[in-house]
């Protein structure tokens, strides 16, 4: 009950914030309003800040959001992601949302780097400098640390009272899904409850830096091989759950294009390097970076791209690996059944819908930007168009997909300000059907068979296995029927819910080879 209370309470100040912003009922609705909107409306104070007589709805929501703290400009900020719940314009203005805060006091982020270790600070850090940035969850400082040599490093440090402040209205944000979801068709739909799970993922995640640093050790491990990007090192000994600490990046900001110039780097040449490092990344590695706005990425001193702050990173299965490479092929192909099959063998699209209207909906996106100039095309916009179309025809809302299409925004933005003309699809070409050769041409095929054929192998080792123990399989059935022992059973479930079906082959095929054994021996 006082649960209940604690949520009914700071979801009313929630929607008293939004009222006042008119970010809750915004009055450029106003005419098309039910007379019960415009009296609750009303009721919940709408458009009563001065502020809210200027700007967008998505504008206003977005300092709406601003003001009501980090879970909410968290929610915000995954809110960008979900253009079918907001709608395009609020979700793009919800882009331009910051999570920056005032810094607190350097004294009090030492007392985090002390409590943290249980150690001095002087034992960790020569020096440890005034925040150079500050977000809602964190901040950074610049420090050395104390060793002989010492090294520039970068140390983040949690906000006191943060996880509480999260906690609080993660509750508040739960509990109004599941009101959403229990009362309204379309919530469940939208899948809301799953959208603050993703929220309360992200943030738990986000608040345990340990997460952060594992999740920049993987991404250098996956991209060690890349010449052209690279990620700062994890000082391991000077991270904690509250702490985190990295070299220090020495570069110019990708932003600072005539620094860039200065330097002797091609914009146009990093702008290529940033599209196909992202594809890269999403489509062969299935785990990227996905927060590369500008004040993230600066190129290094070897005119390397490097990235920074991996507290939102992205992951793709290998099924949906699958699906976006062969829609992005199709669409470059021109192939707008193909396309259309892909989303039915996913299973995204009912099949109550036929294929050939489908392709047709995606001939209306995809044909009117061939031979338009490379400055008007966007493929995060056709992809964003493609998730609109698909709404149409009852396909549910895949987190994987919106985070990517998120990302890929940003990144198409941040390319085209280095290259005006940038050919998104030209930069994506070769990385796509390099994937498409890797996992679906001839040489991914014989990979597969020989795989497929080294499981039948493994099951062929233990046959003579089998055949000792045929005298006993043969008595369980004399005595009631062929029992298989509950780690086969299991093993069996696992491997049908893992979908791999040369295990699912090896599996079955030696459950089967203990009835044909049993069956000879009964005859």
């Amino acid at each position: 009950m006082a649960d209940t209370l604690s949520n009914l309470s700071r979801l009313w100040t929630i929607v008293r914030t939004l009222g006042r912003n008119d970010a809750l009922i915004p009055r450029e609705y106003l005419a098309a309003m039910p007379m019960s909107l415009k009296l609750a409306r009303r009721f919940f104070g709408g458009g009563r800040s001065a502020k809210s007589a200027i700007s967008s709805p998505g504008m206003r929501l977005a300092r709406a959001l601003e003001s009501l703290g980090p879970a909410h400009i968290k929610l915000g900020q995954i809110l960008a992601t979900r253009p079918d719940i907001v709608g395009s314009e609020i979700a793009a203005a919800l882009e331009s949302l910051q999570d920056r805060l005032p810094s607190f006091s350097t004294d009090e982020a030492r007392k985090v780097v002390v409590s943290s270790f249980n150690r001095p600070l002087e034992e960790l850090f020569s020096k440890f400098g005034e925040p150079v940035a500050a977000a809602s969850i964190a901040q950074v400082h610049e420090a050395m640390t104390a060793e002989n040599p010492p090294r520039r490093v970068a140390v983040k440090v949690l906000r006191m009272g943060v996880e509480a402040e999260f906690a609080r209205d993660l509750s508040a944000l739960a509990f109004a899904a599941r009101m959403a979801e229990a009362l309204f068709s379309e919530a469940r739909r939208l899948r809301v409850i799953a959208l603050v799970d993703t929220l309360a993922l992200s943030v738990a995640l986000e608040l345990d830096l340990r997460m952060e640093a594992a999740a920049a050790s993987e991404l250098a491990e996956r991209t060690r091989n890349e010449m052209d990007f690279r990620v700062p090192s994890v000082d391991w000994n000077r991270t904690a759950e509250r702490v985190l600490t990295t070299e220090w990046i020495d570069g110019i900001p990708i932003r600072d294009v005539d620094m860039l110039r200065f330097a002797g780097h091609d914009p146009k040449q990093i702008a290529l390097t940033l599209m196909r490092t992202f594809l890269t990344q999403a489509l062969r590695e299935g785990f990227f970076h996905a927060d590369l706005h500008p004040g993230n990425l600066f190129i290094d001193k070897e005119g390397r791209l490097t990235a920074v702050d991996f507290g939102i990173m992205g992951r793709l299965d290998p099924p949906m690996r699958r699906f976006m490479a062969e829609t992005l092929a199709g669409f470059l192909a021109r192939d707008y059944v193909r396309v259309a099959q892909v989303h039915y063998d996913a299973n995204f699209v009912s099949d109550r819908h036929p294929v050939e209207t489908f392709a047709q909906a995606l001939r209306a996106i995809g044909e009117p930007i061939f031979g338009r100039s490379a400055q008007d095309v966007s493929m995060a916009k056709l992809l964003q168009q493609l998730f609109d179309t698909t709404r149409r025809f009852d396909m549910q809302a895949q987190p994987q997909l919106l985070l990517l299409q998120k990302t890929m925004v940003v990144v198409e933005g941040v390319a085209r300000s280095l290259d005006p003309e940038f050919d998104i699809w030209e930069a994506s070409r070769p990385i796509v059907e390099r994937w498409m050769l890797d996992r679906l041409g001839p040489e991914a095929r014989l990979r597969e068979a020989a795989e497929g054929m080294g499981a039948l192998g493994r099951v062929a080792q233990h046959l003579p296995q089998l055949l000792r123990n045929a005298e006993a399989v043969s008595a369980m059935l004399a005595d009631g029927g062929l029992r298989l022992h509950p780690d086969t059973a299991r093993q069996i479930a696992e491997a049908q819910l893992n979908g791999s079906r040369y295990m699912r082959i090896a599996l079955w095929l030696a459950a089967g080879a203990l009835g044909v054994i049993a069956v000879v021996w009964v005859i």
